[in-house]
């Protein structure tokens, strides 16, 4: 778990003595939810490492998912630049919302690249769903690595004719195409699409 340094110069001097707290999926950037810390829920976090926060509703401190299961495990603990407001990436334990959706802002307004964070699970969960035996995922994960391998190649040549032919339609399409077998592929590897960032992270420093 990282902590900022300027944790301990936090600004307690607000309304009731609570820190506003937003909390964000570590890996795909997706904000989860917001709420209130004061010190006590604070130090709980960092002994427990799973986000407890103040509700102002019960007056009583409250870690997400202490009914539901759904707990949100701390990875790093950050401050803006006045410390008087809290920014926790998480790895969440299932869906954080009470009304069951992964987050408590609208799916429909998520950044681009969250969604292929989403689509990552979407597919990985697709290994195993056998009531969906229609499900082109599901047959392809069960046709084998040699069969996705194949795929992907496919896609990466008609990818290439249509960069080839310059329609830019066509390369969006077949690109489309083309990443969705490669996650199929990795998935079926157990590697994920972090385990590639981490590693353009190595090869490239800005």
């Amino acid at each position: 778990m990282l902590i900022d340094n300027n944790i301990n110069k936090l600004n307690w001097d607000q309304p009731n003595g609570l820190i506003p707290t937003i909390i964000q999926h570590k890996i795909s950037g997706q904000i989860l939810m917001h709420a209130f810390m004061n010190k006590i829920a604070l130090n709980m976090t960092l002994k427990n490492k799973k986000v407890t926060f103040f509700s102002r509703k019960r007056n009583t401190l409250w870690t997400k998912g202490e009914t539901s299961g759904n707990f949100l495990q701390v990875d790093s603990i950050l401050t803006d630049c006045d410390q008087d407001t809290l920014l926790i990436l998480v790895n969440p334990i299932h869906k954080t919302c009470h009304l069951n959706t992964y987050s408590c802002f609208k799916s429909t307004m998520i950044p681009n690249f969250t969604f292929l964070y989403i689509l990552e699970q979407f597919l990985n969960n697709r290994k195993n769903v056998k009531s969906i035996t229609k499900s082109y995922t599901y047959n392809l994960y069960k046709s084998g690595t040699k069969r996705i391998s194949q795929k992907v190649g496919e896609e990466a040549i008609e990818t290439i004719i249509a960069a080839n032919h310059n329609n830019k339609q066509e390369i969006i399409e077949e690109t489309s195409d083309l990443l969705y077998h490669l996650i199929i592929l990795l998935q079926s590897q157990n590697i994920k699409i972090n385990d590639i960032i981490q590693m353009l992270q190595k090869r490239n420093s800005f």
